[in-house]
């Protein structure tokens, strides 16, 4: 994953306060066109990342938690229809169909699979501008959408409370899901019980420690069930964990 804020420049705006309107992910092999696009909407205050591994656009797409994704319909490994319906999965971002293969069939295609617009290649860079900034304001400015937390390809959407794993969702009681939630924020850090049981409280639920336990072999078992083995550690004495390591 290529973001702006490896290039230079970012550091010097972040020093100085200074933050980018909108995340935008682009999903497009042809690097040449990827750059043009990352420098193009750089320009307009909005921080762009371009996927680089697209065998795994789902774990970038979780990692950089975008506001906006432009998609290419012809890609390595998967096309932009697969990635799309993946992304709608677990998520409500705007998406751009970006292409070449502009007949009716595929505009219509995009449409139906869960994308917000569709422009042809090539493109004007200023009307492409005006269609994301239109669909930004859709989107934004009757409230955002909400962040999806990745951890070995398994994504938590905190905006309805889902879980998904390599396309299927696993069902998650309120507790449950406050508790995985409250784990993957704080991936690579242990996690105490009385943390977590501060964090039921929140909800209104009153959780012993016992109880606690319950809800943690439950959640357990479920993600097992679902492949994800040791998904959560248990530190004896101290509380729980989620390993920041990848597989």
């Amino acid at each position: 994953m290529l973001c702006v804020g490896e290039r230079a420049g970012v550091k010097e705006r972040a020093a100085a306060g200074e933050a980018y309107m909108y995340r935008i992910l682009i999903v497009e092999d042809d690097e040449g066109i990827a750059q043009s696009l990352s420098r193009q909407i750089a320009s307009w205050d909005m921080e762009p990342c371009c996927v680089t591994d697209f065998h795994k656009v789902m774990r970038e797409f979780a990692a950089f938690d975008p506001q906006l994704v432009l998609l290419d319909i012809m890609l390595p490994f998967y096309n932009g229809y697969y990635w799309c319906s993946e992304i709608r999965r677990v998520s409500r971002v705007p998406i751009i169909f970006l292409s070449s293969a502009s007949d009716n069939m595929n505009i219509v295609m995009a449409m139906n699979m869960g994308g917000d617009d569709f422009i042809a290649k090539p493109f004007d860079m200023a009307v492409l501008i005006s269609k994301m900034q239109a669909v930004l304001r859709r989107t934004y400015d009757f409230g955002g959408t909400m962040p999806v937390l990745e951890h070995r390809e398994a994504l938590l959407n905190t905006g309805d409370n889902t879980l998904t794993y390599r396309g299927e969702q696993i069902p998650l009681s309120k507790n449950e899901y406050r508790i995985l939630l409250t784990l993957m924020e704080n991936k690579g850090q242990v996690v105490s019980r009385e943390r977590l049981m501060e964090k039921l409280w929140e909800t209104d639920s009153f959780v012993d420690d016992n109880t606690l336990t319950v809800n943690v072999n439950r959640l357990r078992k479920k993600l097992e069930g679902a492949g994800l083995k040791d998904f959560v550690t248990t530190k004896f004495g101290v509380g729980y964990l989620i390993c920041d390591t990848r597989e």
